[in-house]
């Protein structure tokens, strides 16, 4: 143990060098490769840690050892430089080993630096999500044994909650839903990938989207301009007409959708298509509702939404009624 008036004391320098497993092994900055040839020592406690193959191949020694705080800052006397590679979990027991040590009082610590060698992008936990899902549907004998068809009906529930909690306004619970609904775009992908005639992956859905998007947004990734709301769905109703190529405004309206949703969706397409059709006459309540899901539509109002507050409002009077 070096003491703070060894002639051996001369403090030196610690680097923590930290990587993100959802970065493929290598790329690292440049800083960090030019950290670890300026080390006298390059330590790894983890002997399968997947940095250490690229390291060693460009030429960095790298010693499999755990140090204890106390051996580290032995490692850097005399002005030496310690780079310590860390495991995924930043090494926890030697960064509160250097500050005990550091707050004892009694050594002289060399610098120390965190430096992180490679670090998530946005969206890189959806990285760690499709490790998770390939996973589950290998080893868990519910998930491995569901389809397309089978877990439909969870894809319906899941973006009901995920209204809910919009109308809600519940913050927590919107993370969450939001969570479950990706959960049935990535369990569906999954399934996909094993289809032997026609198989696709969550990198085709995903390319598949960011294409429609970039081509719909000619405002935002082309020459197009637009200034208004209102411009840019002309230009998303445009490409869209294109793309699909329909014999009816009617083609891909779902008809197992909500009935007012079903309205509504049906006479924005005549409305946006400029149409003048006239509402199918019959008595009953159908018709009538239908009428009025043409009219909320026409004034901008989501007949689906505004029935289900009305619906809300109902609930809370009846559970007033039960406890007066």
């Amino acid at each position: 143990m070096v003491n703070a008036t060894s002639p051996e004391a001369a403090p030196g320098r610690v680097v923590l060098l930290t990587t993100s497993h959802r970065v493929a092994p290598g790329l690292l900055s440049w800083p960090a490769w030019q950290a670890l040839r300026d080390a006298d020592r390059v330590l790894c406690a983890d002997g399968a840690h997947p940095q250490l193959p690229y390291l060693r191949e460009a030429g960095t020694a790298v010693e499999a050892a755990s140090p204890t705080a106390e051996e580290l800052v032995d490692a850097c006397a005399g002005g030496r430089t310690v780079v310590v590679v860390a495991t995924g979990e930043g090494e926890p027991a030697l960064t509160d080993g250097l500050a005990r040590l550091a707050g004892s009082g009694r050594v002289r610590m060399p610098e120390l630096e965190l430096l992180p060698a490679s670090y998530d992008l946005p969206g890189a936990r959806l990285l760690d999500l499709v490790q998770v899902m390939d996973r589950i549907r290998a080893e868990c004998p519910w998930s491995s044994r569901q389809t397309h068809k089978g877990l439909a009906k969870y894809g319906i529930e899941e973006a009901y909650e995920l209204v809910e909690a919009i109308e809600d306004g519940d913050r927590d619970e919107l993370r969450e839903e939001l969570g479950d609904v990706l959960l049935q775009v990535v369990f569906h992908a999954r399934i996909a990938e094993e289809d032997q005639d026609a198989p696709f992956s969550i990198d085709d859905v995903a390319g598949t989207i960011v294409a429609k998007l970039v081509h719909r947004h000619p405002h935002v990734f082309g020459d197009a301009t637009a200034t208004t709301p209102e411009e840019v769905k002309e230009h998303w109703l445009r490409t869209k007409a294109v793309e699909k190529r329909r014999a009816s405004v009617t083609d891909g309206v779902p008809l197992g959708q909500p009935g007012l949703a079903l309205a509504a969706k049906l006479a924005s397409r005549v409305r946006t298509a400029g149409l003048d059709v006239e509402l199918p006459r019959g008595d009953g309540i159908g018709y009538d509702l239908l009428a009025m899901a043409v009219e909320a539509e026409s004034r901008g109002v989501d007949p689906e939404a505004a029935l289900r507050a009305a619906a809300r409002a109902y609930r809370d009077a009846i559970r007033e009624t039960e406890t007066s």
